[in-house]
Parts: structure tokens; C-alpha cells; sequence
């Protein structure tokens, strides 16, 4: 995986505050003073998943002030997140959907830990986010605002208790599903078995617009997005998704919920995953599934066989590459589609093992505008994409509870199996 090195003495000055290094394209050095002004919100990043997994869960075990290497396998470190502009990043706290719900809401609230801890460790760069109000704060300090947003439902395990609990902790926006239906919420990557949301899916909604929690709407499927956008008195939100209609995979917005976003008020935040960026990229990943699937069929109980044909199968089929023009393509189909106002950035960095050329980590902010730019966006419309929607949907989903308050807690629990709805 390609990585983006800075030299150290520059790393010095970025360490040292705002100040954004100068770059010589003079489009990015444009992107950059936006930037000064306007703070660039990432929808989702899974820097704490990847402690977690290959640093023991502890933010001191690699430098994050440092420029780090390929050896770490981060897309992120703090030099080139203050190389990319990057004012406000929501921090995934995601848990694998295989987990079971109470496993999955212990591991949500030890990774809620991780991104404090992560803010503790660096209080000169981070600081914990909860309101549009305070990224705005914080980014005229020079600091990088800390927000935390949940992937994945079954986190909650079916209580509206613990999705208050949540809350409190600071988790300002639930990824509806993952990669697999839930007990009130279908997946696109699975079966349905609701058609869109649960009756008790519907009550985790209202709560959520009672709260003030933002709805977000990747991983759901179509029938789930139109559910949760006629429920919510709220906008919702994609957090990290990209437009079906420019790669047709199911993790994608089609056209027909883009449509709408004018009139719920919310915001697509494209995301860079190649298979969801790139045609080429999704139709070699569907290639290698069905090869893998014909092989396991052929080769019963020989997993070595599988094995060995699958690196002949790679061998034959290199993977292709996806680029930063297939995202531009992406970006520019969601403004198409559903209006400047709806669009934003939600790049998934260090939560997939490969990344558009050209976006090969957090410092690439820059490069995208400016590649924007080049295709006619006005600085209006870069600052918008930037942070101004996300904004813009974070005042409106505390307006709602603002307007809700005083309203009793949501008190609906999930029927056990078997009982009646």
C-alpha cells in the first residue's frame, strides 16, 4: 500500500498548531487556506479499530506525532491529518456484526474509551466534539474536534436504555446496520427480513431524533433508507458511502434516495473504498468471490486445494487499482443528483487494505479539492463539501431535540422471540 511520507522538519511545524503546510500546486495551496477558515469534517475514520486490532488498543503504542511508515498500516497519524486540512473527524466505533449484542455493546463502549483516550494522549491536537458548536470552537483554536460515531445497531442489544447510555458518552450518530440484518434493521450486504425497519426499528429512530443522535444510513439497504428518512423528524446521514448509479454496488446511494435528500435535508459523505469507487475494482472483487465459492464446491474438505487455487486464480487476475478521479466521478454524481448542499467527505481511512491512488491517506484532502476545483467548483461549493453540510445537519438534528425536550424517554423494547409484535 503506497504512503504518503512528509519530511520530519515539516511534521515539526504541523505539530505545532494550525498552521497547514504550503503545497506547491497552487490548487492544493488554494484547498488549504479554505481550509484555514472552513473545517474539513471526515464522516469516518477506523483509526481505533486499527489499534485495537494491531496495536493491543493502545493509542500509545505508535507515534501518532510521528510520520508513520508502512510498517504501521495507518492511514492516519497527526501530521497528515494537519497536512490535510482536516478540522473534525468522526471516529468509528466499530465492532464486527458477528459479535453477539451484548459482546458487541461491552467492545462499542471499550472502543468509545479508545477515541478518549486517543484525545488524552494528545491534548495539544485533539479535543472531544459533541455539537456543530464546538467543532467550530475548536477549530478557531487550531485543535482537531474528536467526535465519535457508532457502526453498527446491534450495539444497543435491542434496548433503547442503552442507546441513551450511548449518548451520554458521547456517540453523536448509530450506522443503522453493518454487513449483516439486525433484529429491527435490514442490511444491504444480507438477507431482509423486515423490508426496511422493525416497528421497534422505527422506535430506535424517533429516540435517536430525540436525543439529537444523527441517523446514518450507510450499510442499510434501500428499503431501510426509505424507512428511517419517513420516520426521522431529522436529516440523516451516509457517513461513509459513494453513488450506485457511478458503481453499482449495494454499500452505494441509488439515485432514487439521492433524489430525496433535497427534501430530508441530509448528507451523502462520499467515501474512497475502491470496490465502491471503482466498476473495475467491484466487478474484480465479484470475480474472485465466485472463484472462491466454484473452488470451495470443487474441492470439498481440502482447504489447501482452495487455497492454492485462488493464488493461481490472483496470479492470473492481478488486482486492479481504483484512482482519484473515480472518486471525483462519485462526488460529482451525488451533487448532480441531489444538490451541492447534500454532499460531503467520509473517506473509511484505516478501515480498508487499499485506497484510491492518489488518497493513499489523510493528508490527500487537499489534492481531492483541488482536483474539484480544477473541474469548475467554486470556493463556495468546496467549503460546503467540506464542513458546511455536515454542519448544516448536525444544527438541524439538535434543533429536533431541542424541540423535543421534555418529551418522555422512547420506552419500547424489542418483543422476544416468538411473542407477537
Amino acid at each position: 500500500m503506497i504512503r504518503t511520507v512528509l519530511l520530519s522538519s515539516v511534521a515539526a511545524v504541523l505539530m505545532a498548531g494550525p498552521v497547514l503546510a504550503q503545497a506547491a500546486d497552487p490548487g492544493e495551496a488554494r484547498a488549504r487556506r479554505i481550509l484555514e477558515r472552513t473545517p474539513l469534517i471526515d464522516g469516518h475514520n477506523d483509526l481505533p479499530w486499527a489499534l485495537r486490532q494491531n496495536h493491543g488498543n493502545d493509542p500509545h503504542a505508535v507515534d501518532l506525532t510521528a510520520n508513520l511508515d508502512d510498517s504501521t498500516r495507518l492511514h492516519t497519524d497527526i501530521p497528515r491529518l494537519r497536512a490535510g486540512g482536516v478540522g473534525a473527524q468522526f471516529w468509528s466505533v466499530y465492532v464486527p456484526a458477528s459479535m453477539s449484542p451484548p459482546d458487541a455493546a461491552v467492545a462499542t463502549f471499550e472502543q468509545i474509551d479508545t477515541v478518549k483516550r486517543i484525545v488524552a494522549a494528545h491534548p495539544g491536537v485533539f479535543e472531544i466534539a459533541t455539537t456543530a458548536a464546538d467543532i467550530e470552537r475548536i477549530h478557531r483554536r487550531g485543535k482537531i474536534a474528536s467526535l465519535i460515531g457508532m457502526e453498527g445497531g446491534y450495539s444497543i442489544d435491542d434496548s433503547l436504555g442503552l442507546l441513551r447510555e450511548f449518548y451520554d458518552s458521547g456517540a453523536r450518530y448509530i450506522t443503522l446496520t453493518h454487513s449483516r440484518t439486525t433484529t429491527w434493521a435490514d442490511s444491504a450486504t444480507d438477507a431482509p427480513k423486515w423490508g426496511g425497519l422493525s416497528p421497534f426499528g422505527e422506535d430506535v429512530v424517533r429516540e435517536m431524533n430525540r436525543l439529537g443522535m444523527m441517523v446514518d444510513l450507510s450499510h442499510v439497504s434501500e428499503e431501510t433508507m426509505l424507512d428511517a428518512m419517513r420516520v426521522s423528524d431529522a436529516p440523516v446521514i451516509f457517513s461513509h458511502s459513494s453513488a450506485r448509479g457511478v458503481t453499482d454496488h449495494p454499500r452505494n446511494v441509488p439515485d432514487s434516495v439521492l433524489r430525496l435528500m433535497a427534501e430530508d435535508g441530509g448528507v451523502v459523505m462520499v467515501t474512497f473504498v475502491p470496490g465502491f469507487v471503482s466498476e473495475t475494482v467491484r466487478a474484480w472483487s465479484a470475480d474472485r468471490s465466485a472463484e472462491a465459492a466454484r473452488l470451495a464446491s470443487l474441492n470439498p474438505g481440502d482447504p489447501g486445494a482452495v487455497t492454492a487455487g485462488m493464488t493461481a486464480w490472483m496470479a492470473a487476475h492481478p488486482i486492479p487499482t481504483a484512482t482519484i478521479a473515480d472518486v471525483v466521478a462519485h462526488i460529482q454524481h451525488v451533487r448532480d443528483v441531489a444538490g451541492i448542499d447534500h454532499v460531503g467527505l467520509g473517506g473509511d481511512f484505516d478501515g480498508v487494505d487499499a485506497l484510491p491512488v492518489g488518497l493513499e491517506g489523510v493528508d490527500a484532502y487537499p489534492r481531492l479539492l483541488a482536483a474539484l476545483m480544477a473541474n469548475g467548483w467554486s470556493e463556495a461549493d468546496i467549503r460546503k463539501l467540506a464542513g458546511e453540510n455536515a454542519l448544516r445537519v448536525m444544527r438541524a438534528v439538535e434543533a429536533v431535540a431541542a424541540s423535543k425536550r421534555g418529551a418522555r424517554p422512547g420506552l419500547a423494547q424489542l418483543p422476544a422471540a416468538g411473542a407477537p409484535e
